[in-house]
């Protein structure tokens, strides 16, 4: 059923995108909103942590405005533009899978650190990390592949998306083109 729901949800998005009518900025919101709001809903209502909820919805505000700069950018390829909606989902995907790779909510017994190293399981959420500890100060990571991609990732998406800050600082009008639906240019 949630592999239904997933592919339904892709097809949904595809959709969206290929819509001639919809405006870039509007594809931009709803394509990128829902996970978002998910994540900041997980953090005030189940983690309690209204302070890192509305830092992360801050922060989606300021990639959203760097994303619709970036779409704007008229001497950017297209597939550049498109590099960052694919390498930030793969950040956010590697991240977990670092932050996770630890394995603490299992029982004591089965976590990888005490089954494979024998040491306690440590992780970090940044810069994401997870090893193993041993009694003698020394480590051994669990994710070194997942981490790897994480930090290629996010480095290309805080690239991509720093030209499209700049590309909104620059020109600020075009960054408002992409929400209206009139082929005629702002003034």
């Amino acid at each position: 059923m949630t592999g239904l729901l997933a592919v339904l949800a892709g097809a949904l998005a595809l959709g969206l995108l290929v819509h001639p009518r919809i405006v870039p900025g509007v594809k931009v919101l709803v394509l990128t909103a829902p996970p978002v709001a998910g994540v900041a809903w997980l953090l005030d209502e189940v983690f309690g942590r209204l302070g890192l909820a509305v830092t992360v919805v801050a922060v989606y505000v300021v990639v959203l405005v760097a994303l619709n700069g970036l779409i704007g950018h008229p001497r950017l390829p297209a597939w550049a533009r498109a590099t960052a909606f694919v390498t930030i989902p793969v950040a956010a995907v590697a991240w977990l899978l670092v932050v996770t790779a630890d394995d603490t909510a299992k029982d004591p017994g089965e976590d990888p650190c005490s089954l494979r190293y024998g040491g306690v399981p440590v992780s970090k959420a940044f810069p994401p990390q997870a090893y193993c500890l041993h009694e003698g100060g020394s480590t051994d990571n669990l994710a070194s592949g997942a981490q790897f991609v994480f930090w290629v990732c996010f480095v290309s998406s805080l690239l991509l998306l720093a030209v499209g800050l700049w590309e909104v600082a620059r020109e600020p009008r075009r960054l408002v083109r992409q929400f209206r639906t009139d082929p005629s240019p702002a003034r």
